[in-house]
C-alpha cells in the first residue's frame, strides 16, 4: 500500500529550516515508508537536506518565500494562504497531494487555514486541537480542546469526546477508552450548565465506543485514571499551560537544589537515573503534536520552540494517525452518534475522588 505524503511547513516555528528539515528526517528514519513534501524556500531547504541524504531522497521540495510571522493576525495570515508555505502545506492536503500537513508556525493561523481549506466534518460544529500528555499510566492522556475554541455547549463537549476516543484508541489501544469532562469538581451537581448537559448526554448516549467516567479535576489529569480529558477551549489552555509551568518549576527546583552545594552535587550524581528519567517525561518535546480533530484531512501543530526531536514527535503523530486512518474513525463514531444504538457505560467516580469542596 501506498501511504500518502505528510507536507512538512518547513519555514515554521522558532528554530528555522534546519530543525524542522532535521525533525522531518528522525520521523522519517522511524516510519520509512512515508514521502515528504517539504514546502518553503528552496535554496535553503536544499541546504539543509545536504545532511540528511535519506529524507532528501523521499522527498520533494514545493518553493515559497512568503512565510506567516509568528505574531502575525490569523485574519491577515488568511489572506496569503495560497503564497505562504504554511498554507501551501494546508492547501496540499486539501487537493490530495498530501496525506497530513505539520507546522510549528502561528497556532491562530493555521487553524484558520486549516478550517477554510479542509473544512469541518459532517457532524462536526466545530475542530478541537488535541494534544498527548503524560501521564502515571502506561499511556498517555489526550486533552481536548486546548485551545480552539473558548467558548463550547453541551454538543461541542459530546462532540470532542467522540472524537478524543477516536484517536485514544489508536494511542492506547483501548476499544472503550476512559473519557471524563474537566469540571471543578466530581459531583454530579457540579459544573457549568454546558458541562452538566454533556455530562448528561453522554451517559444517556448509546454505541459509542467509549467509556464515560464522569468528571475530572484538573489536578487529577495526570494520573492515569483517564484516557481522554474533555473541556472548552479556554479551560484546556489554562490548564496545559498549568501543567507545562508546574513541570518547568520541578525541573529548574531540581537544577538549583542539586547546585546548591558539594553535597547536593555528589547527591545528584547518586540520583541521576531516576532525575534523568524525570527530565524525559516532563520534557515537552517527547509529547510535541497537537492535532486538529474534525476536519476532512490531517493538521497537526508543532511547538514553535520544538528541538529536531520534539519536531520528529510531531510528524511521528502524523504518519501514526495516517496509518491508522482517524479521520474515517471519527467518521463512523459519529455516524454511530447519530444512530443512537447500543449503550455507554457510564461509571461514577470511586468515593475516595469525590472532592468535599
Amino acid at each position: 500500500m501506498t501511504l500518502p505524503r505528510i507536507a512538512v511547513d518547513a519555514m515554521g516555528g522558532d528554530e528555522g529550516v534546519q530543525t524542522m528539515i532535521s525533525g522531518a528526517a528522525l520521523a522519517r528514519r522511524r516510519h520509512d515508508k512515508f514521502q515528504f513534501l517539504l514546502v518553503g524556500n528552496e535554496t535553503r531547504i536544499k541546504a539543509a537536506l545536504d545532511a540528511h541524504p535519506q529524507l532528501r531522497g523521499a522527498s520533494e521540495i514545493l518553493h515559497c518565500d512568503d512565510v506567516v510571522g509568528g505574531d502575525e493576525q490569523p485574519t491577515r495570515a488568511l489572506r496569503r494562504a495560497k503564497t505562504t508555505s504554511m498554507g501551501l502545506a494546508v492547501n496540499a492536503v486539501k487537493k490530495g497531494d498530501a496525506g497530513a500537513a505539520v507546522s510549528a508556525g502561528n497556532t491562530g493561523a493555521l487553524m484558520a487555514m486549516s478550517k477554510l481549506a479542509l473544512r469541518t466534518m459532517p457532524g462536526i460544529d466545530r475542530p478541537a486541537l488535541a494534544a498527548l500528555l503524560p501521564s502515571l499510566g502506561e499511556t498517555d492522556v489526550i486533552m481536548l480542546d486546548l485551545g480552539a475554541n473558548t467558548e463550547c455547549d453541551a454538543r461541542n463537549l459530546v462532540q470532542f469526546a467522540v472524537m478524543g476516543a477516536a484517536y485514544s484508541r489508536i494511542v492506547t489501544g483501548r476499544e472503550e477508552p476512559r473519557v471524563r469532562l474537566l469540571n471543578i469538581g466530581t459531583e454530579e451537581i457540579k459544573g457549568t450548565d454546558a458541562v452538566q448537559e454533556a455530562a448528561q448526554r453522554l451517559r444517556e448516549a448509546k454505541g459509542l465506543a467509549l467509556q464515560f467516567d464522569g468528571f475530572i479535576e484538573a489536578d487529577k489529569i495526570n494520573r492515569g485514571t483517564t484516557d481522554v480529558v474533555v473541556c472548552d477551549g479556554f479551560s484546556g489552555n489554562i490548564a496545559l499551560k498549568a501543567i507545562e509551568g508546574a513541570a518547568r518549576f520541578v525541573t529548574d527546583l531540581l537544577r538549583t537544589a542539586f547546585t546548591s552545594s558539594l553535597r547536593s552535587k555528589i547527591g545528584f550524581l547518586v540520583s541521576r537515573p531516576a532525575t534523568e528519567l524525570l527530565k524525559h517525561h516532563l520534557d515537552p518535546n517527547n509529547h510535541n503534536g497537537a492535532v486538529f480533530l474534525g476536519l476532512n484531512g490531517l493538521v497537526v501543530k508543532s511547538h514553535g520552540s520544538a528541538t529536531a526531536a520534539g519536531v520528529a514527535n510531531a510528524v511521528t503523530v502524523a504518519a501514526r494517525l495516517l496509518e491508522d486512518d482517524l479521520t474515517q474513525r471519527i467518521a463512523a463514531d459519529l455516524a454511530q452518534l447519530g444512530g443512537n444504538v447500543g449503550a455507554v457505560r457510564a461509571r461514577q467516580p470511586a468515593t475516595s475522588e469525590v472532592s468535599a469542596k
